[in-house]
């Protein structure tokens, strides 16, 4: 079975779409940084910092700040308003709690915070919605485009395919933290990806 280029899959989505609107589902900052100025100018974009797996309220509001900063000083996208609900992942992840890293508590992760975007992009009037999550090379783009691809069946809302990672989009991702002074967390949000010393 041949594996899908998602990279492909959405600039031909993008060309097919002739402009719109996309919500962004953006974890962070670095991450949305690459993202962002990769569909800035193809689409009206939105951003939709929904990530309840952050139980730590400070690192919550440390990455919100700093997303709310990038797109203050660059104007690639407005900020579509979410409230920090940790006891949706607390609901999602319970009985999960053992699962090692990027397993079957992570996929319930991407599907619930996919989901909940795909609703706000709906109520909001969006064309389509997306998720930043494919930038990191420790993510899988495959599950993560799969469950998006689920979800807009299942709601009625575009998903757009994405693989930012390729092409060098996690180097660049880099380079605009850098060139930006952007806070890079250490970890990928819930208290389960943390690593022992980082929990002490």
């Amino acid at each position: 079975m041949n594996k899908i280029n998602y990279d492909a899959e959405m600039q031909r989505m993008l060309a097919d779409m002739g402009g719109g609107k996309l919500l962004l589902q953006a974890c962070c900052a670095p991450c949305a940084s690459h993202c962002l100025s990769e569909l800035f100018g193809k689409m009206q974009l939105g951003v939709y910092f929904y990530n309840p797996n952050l139980s730590d309220a400070a690192e919550y509001a440390k990455r919100e700040e700093e997303l709310l900063r990038l797109v203050r000083e660059t104007g690639w996208a407005t900020v579509e308003a979410c409230s920090y609900s940790p006891e949706d992942f607390a609901a999602v992840a319970a009985g999960y709690e053992a699962e090692a890293e990027g397993g079957a508590r992570c996929t319930r992760c991407f599907r619930l915070r996919l989901t909940h975007t795909a609703l706000a992009a709906k109520r909001l009037g969006y064309d389509a919605f997306a998720t930043t999550l494919t930038l990191s090379p420790l993510k899988d783009a495959e599950r993560i485009n799969r469950i998006g691809a689920e979800i807009a069946r299942e709601t009625g809302v575009r998903y757009l395919p994405s693989d930012f990672k390729k092409r060098g989009g996690y180097q660049h991702s880099l380079e605009l933290s850098k060139a930006f002074g952007l806070y890079r967390q250490n970890y990928c949000g819930c208290v389960y990806s943390m690593r022992p010393s980082e929990q002490k």
